[in-house]
């Protein structure tokens, strides 16, 4: 059990038989008042976004994951399969799980999967995936007095906005927190 003064962006624990992860964290204290702690939180197994506040003293149960390398194989629509790089076992997510990262998937990127008591319940990517460029409109330099863009379609299906020297057969890198261009590879 921890207070949730200990509790910081990434902690992960539980509270009322679910299992939530530190999105982002608040401390607000009174003059004679107690602490009052507010917590914006992820539902790990339903996905499913909140805050929750706590007064000081509170404790939680907090939980240690179990943190596995895999590496991308394929999907069938509604189930994603990958492969343990160390042990070769196949471990399977549902779409529900894998939303905010679907667009930045290709085979064979190596991401880490957290389990809980052999629970998938949490998905890491690389901060940045390299994705090739499969559509792309021409750029004009006309009257830009600066930073043109236009937007790219990569391999994934994902349109990022990019600069005008960007074209059909490029890699570029993406940022996977905010879906934004970095350079060209």
């Amino acid at each position: 059990m921890i207070e949730v003064n200990a509790l910081r962006k990434g902690t992960t624990f539980t509270t009322e038989n679910e299992l939530y992860k530190v999105l982002d964290y608040t401390h607000n204290k009174t003059g004679r008042g107690g602490a009052t702690i507010r917590v914006k939180v992820r539902n790990l197994r339903s996905g499913a976004t909140m805050e929750k506040t706590f007064t000081g003293g509170e404790r939680v149960q907090d939980i240690s994951l179990e943190h596995t390398e895999v590496q991308y194989m394929y999907n069938d629509g509604a189930l994603y399969y990958f492969m343990d790089t160390e042990t070769y076992e196949q471990p399977v997510l549902n779409k529900e799980l894998m939303t905010d990262i679907i667009p930045y998937l290709t085979e064979n990127l190596v991401v880490k999967i957290s389990s809980y008591n052999n629970e998938a319940i949490d998905i890491e990517i690389p901060v940045t995936v390299d994705l090739k460029v499969i559509h792309a409109e021409p750029g004009f330099a006309g009257d830009t007095a600066q930073g043109a863009t236009k937007p790219v379609t990569v391999s994934t299906g994902l349109v990022v906005q990019t600069p005008l020297f960007v074209n059909v057969g490029d890699t570029i890198r993406i940022d996977t927190r905010s879906g934004q261009y970095q350079t060209r590879v």
